[in-house]
């Protein structure tokens, strides 16, 4: 009979999911067979089962999932130590321990978008402290420029204020002459005022009728 189960998930649903996955990676086993497992306790398809597990349950359980493959690398490494005490005694050699199959599986769906967003993260740290270096090293290239543009405005300045002291004198000058004359337009007004001109005195004279001249201008 196939497995068509649709309710929803339980709270023990979940806890026995997350329990059998955990017992699995601890004894050395993959996920797969903890998700057929599941399926046939809770008569569930072991896809539903995966779906599930990485949609809602692992995040939960992230710290026991890493405690449960340290757990595993330990159990593998006394095993190892056991078969080497029963071997003859031989030259001693290095065998490096076998290759954990999570190691070669794919990330799943949510753990590869938390290492993309973490990567994107560094990604954009790593850009900012390039640009935060690029506008020092601008900075300290145009430094000496802007302090030569600053001694040519203090140059500027200090010309400026002493032709501004020159027309200032000038027009101290300039004033004294203007008052000056002035004053003498003032005393040739009040001269011209008080003083009576002379007149020139030019006799004029009339023919009287006996022939006589008459002075006519007194």
């Amino acid at each position: 009979m196939p497995k068509v189960r649709q309710d929803a998930w339980s709270h023990e649903d979940d806890l026995l999911l997350a329990e059998t996955v955990l017992r699995h990676i601890r004894e050395g086993s993959t996920q797969l067979k903890a998700f057929d497992e599941v399926g046939d306790l809770l008569n569930r398809t072991s896809a539903a089962c995966g779906f599930r597990w990485n949609a809602e349950v692992r995040q939960k359980y992230e710290q026991a999932v890493e405690l449960a493959k340290k757990q595993r690398k330990e159990k593998k490494r006394k095993e190892a130590k056991e078969q080497q005490a029963y071997q003859t005694p031989q030259p001693a050699a290095y065998y490096p321990p076998s290759p954990d199959p999570e190691d070669f599986r794919l990330p799943e769906p949510e753990a590869e978008q938390e290492m993309t967003s973490r990567a994107a993260s560094e990604e954009i740290g790593l850009n900012d402290v390039i640009q935060f270096l690029k506008g020092l090293e601008q900075e300290s290239s145009t430094q000496p420029s802007v302090q030569a543009r600053l001694n040519e405005l203090e140059e500027e300045n200090k010309s400026l204020s002493e032709q501004n002291s020159q027309l200032h004198r000038k027009l101290e000058s300039v004033t004294e002459d203007y008052q000056a004359l002035i004053q003498i337009m003032d005393r040739a007004r009040k001269m011209v005022l008080f003083e009576e001109p002379e007149q020139d005195y030019k006799p004029q004279f009339r023919m009287e009728k006996n022939g006589n001249l008459e002075n006519v201008a007194r």
